[in-house]
């Protein structure tokens, strides 16, 4: 994954520390199957819980906005599926 997301204007004053995390989660769910994405999510969530990172509703919304830029239709939706499913977990 190209780090240019990082430096959208949307994100410019999100914590570099942050964005360094999304990158990283990124590139370890490369490849990985649409069942293989939620739990580790999920674990990627508690983790970052658990040290103290977290995220507030005006920054998952705009690094969402991000990624969905220039996406398909479809992949947009599937990006929708993945935020809801982790909204009903929680």
């Amino acid at each position: 994954m190209d780090k240019n997301w990082q430096n959208d204007p949307k994100l410019k004053n999100m914590d570099r520390s942050k964005l360094e995390m999304l990158q990283s989660l990124a590139e370890q769910g490369n490849g990985k199957s649409p069942s293989d994405m939620l739990p580790f999510l999920m674990s990627a969530a508690a983790q970052g819980k658990n040290s103290g990172l977290n995220f507030s509703p005006d920054e998952i919304s705009a690094v969402l906005e991000v990624l969905k830029a220039g996406k398909s239709p479809a992949e947009t939706a599937k990006i929708d599926r993945i935020v809801s499913l982790m909204r009903l977990i929680r």
